[in-house]
């Protein structure tokens, strides 16, 4: 392309610093460097991670681009990339998979240690941007950074997918839909039969919920305080939905006296230590399993009661569902295109980058599931 080694010019939404609006500016994006690749976003959905650092629950560095949940085609790469060329459609991958680490080479886990979750440096392997803005640098935030139009990632942070995947849809495979369906199939291993609780309701508890059904799960309780949120899950595959604010005892004995003494799986999907420990109270002694999904603030911290572990309750977490990023990312979109699972009711709106703030003002005020920002 033209454009190849040479930096580009384009739009972003900047964030400069917690609890600002986002702000579209022109921002200069560098070329690859060798065994990165440089990605025109097409389409990225506003997730609720992204929300969190804007609020500054998450310590991230400013000014910084966010977005991590996106699909787009390839522009260009840099020395040493084989595997991609310019015009493959693309994922960018927020959990990378560089194939070599303990993590990566066992079947078991699916992080990698040169992951930037947690740590949240802001900068690409080599130790620095290819983002500028204003004649400053800009942070990239978990590996990927897509709320512009142009891109630069690692090439183990970005997975080639079909040359006919719809970007404006699969995009959701980027985080949010595969965090929730493989959460309840890879970590939870939700077997047929069983009874589900599912706390949260946003895109990612739907997802949760298409996960459970796909697996057999005979029972799911949504859960979550905003009751207009019940029809959706049920549409995607609840079997019934209850709201904590109805009752005036805590919903885990609300849940065992529903289900006998508690679910088999419950899964959170909120980032709130207090209905983390609710999920864990809601899984059944003896043989319950409790799944942490939701993104806490970087300060939060849990506390329960030790017995409830040691009478047989497990506790675990997911991130990104489990799945091996730059494996099961092409294949989760096969598996979409080939019709095993359908997630297109979780696109509520699609706006163009520069309503990327009312597309937070949706997600706050509960009147989407997830926004698609179309650039």
């Amino acid at each position: 392309m033209a454009t190849a080694g040479k930096a580009i010019k384009c739009k972003a939404a900047v964030c400069w610093g917690p609890k600002q609006p986002l702000s579209i500016e022109e921002i200069e994006v560098a070329p690859p460097k060798a065994h990165e690749v440089r990605i025109k976003i097409v389409a990225t959905g506003v997730c609720r991670s992204d929300d969190h650092v804007l609020s500054g629950a998450i310590d991230v560095k400013y000014p910084v681009i966010l977005g991590h949940e996106a699909a787009g085609v390839v522009e260009s790469v840099g020395e040493g990339v084989t595997n991609m060329q310019p015009g493959d459609k693309v994922i960018p991958l927020f959990i990378p998979q560089c194939g070599k680490c303990r993590c990566c080479l066992n079947p078991e886990s699916n992080l990698c240690y040169k992951n930037d979750i947690g740590k949240y440096s802001g900068v690409l392997l080599d130790g620095t941007t290819r983002f500028t803005c204003k004649g400053k640098p800009v942070y990239n935030l978990a590996s990927t950074s897509t709320f512009t139009e142009y891109t630069v990632v690692d090439d183990i942070c970005v997975a080639k997918i079909h040359k006919d995947a719809p970007l404006d849809k699969v995009c959701l495979i980027g985080c949010g839909f595969s965090t929730g369906y493989g959460s309840a199939l890879n970590t939870a291993k939700v077997k047929p039969g069983s009874t589900c609780a599912v706390f949260g309701l946003g895109g990612v508890g739907l997802s949760v919920i298409i996960g459970c059904k796909v697996a057999g799960a005979s029972r799911i309780i949504g859960i979550d305080i905003n009751p207009d949120k019940f029809a959706k899950a049920k549409e995607f595959g609840a079997t019934e939905c209850i709201n904590p604010k109805d009752y005036d005892r805590p919903i885990h004995e609300v849940l065992a006296e529903m289900t006998g003494g508690g679910v088999d799986y419950a899964f959170e999907v909120i980032g709130n230590p207090g209905v983390m420990t609710s999920a864990l109270l809601s899984s059944h002694f003896g043989c319950g399993k409790a799944v942490l999904i939701g993104v806490a603030p970087s300060s939060a911290t849990i506390t329960f009661d030790p017995l409830l572990i040691l009478t047989g309750r497990v506790l675990t977490g997911a991130l990104f569902g489990g799945w091996k990023s730059k494996d099961d990312v092409p294949k989760l979109v096969c598996d979409y295109m080939n019709k095993k699972f359908d997630f297109d009711g979780l696109i509520t709106h699609k706006l163009p980058l520069e309503k990327i703030n009312e597309a937070f003002d949706l997600l706050h005020k509960g009147e989407s599931i997830r926004t698609v920002l179309c650039l």
